[in-house]
C-alpha cells in the first residue's frame, strides 16, 4: 500500500470538495481527533473542528452499535449559517465537510461520500487499541 503524501491528500480534496457551492473547507482526521489533512481551513480552526467533530462521530458509531445498525456512512449537521458532514473515512479516519447552507444537500452528502472513498483507499489508520497482532 502507498502511502499518501499531504499534496496527494489536498489534490484529491481539492479536485471533488470545490465542485460544491458554498464550500468553506474540509478536514480529514483520525478517529481520536487528531488533524491528518485539511482544506482551505486555517490550521488552528481545523484542528478544532476535528476535535470536536471526532466526538460527535464516536457517539454515531456507538448509537449504530447499539442499534445494530451497521457501519455509520455520513451524519450531516445542519446550522443556521452552514451544514457540517462527517463522512467514515477508511479505517480509523473521519473526512469533515463544512459548507455554507448555500451546498446542495444531494451534492454535499455525494461528494463528501466520493471524496472518502477515494481516500480511504490509502487511509488504513487502525483505531487505538485494534491493532492487530504479528
Amino acid at each position: 500500500m502507498t502511502t499518501p503524501t499531504n499534496d496527494m491528500i489536498y489534490s484529491v480534496l481539492d479536485n471533488n470538495l470545490s465542485r460544491i457551492a458554498g464550500i468553506k473547507g474540509a478536514v480529514l482526521l483520525s478517529n481520536d481527533g487528531i488533524k491528518l489533512s485539511s482544506y482551505e481551513l486555517e490550521r488552528d480552526q481545523a484542528e478544532r473542528i476535528a476535535a470536536a467533530s471526532s466526538g460527535i462521530a464516536s457517539t454515531m458509531k456507538a448509537i449504530s452499535r447499539e442499534v445494530d445498525g451497521g457501519r455509520v456512512i455520513r451524519q450531516l449537521v445542519e446550522m443556521d449559517d452552514s451544514y457540517l458532514c462527517i463522512v467514515g473515512c477508511g479505517e480509523g479516519s473521519t473526512l469533515i465537510v463544512v459548507t455554507s447552507r448555500k451546498a446542495r444537500l444531494g451534492e454535499l452528502g455525494g461528494e463528501a461520500v466520493r471524496t472518502a472513498q477515494a481516500l480511504g483507499e490509502w487511509l488504513g489508520t487502525p483505531e487505538r487499541g485494534q491493532a492487530q497482532r504479528p
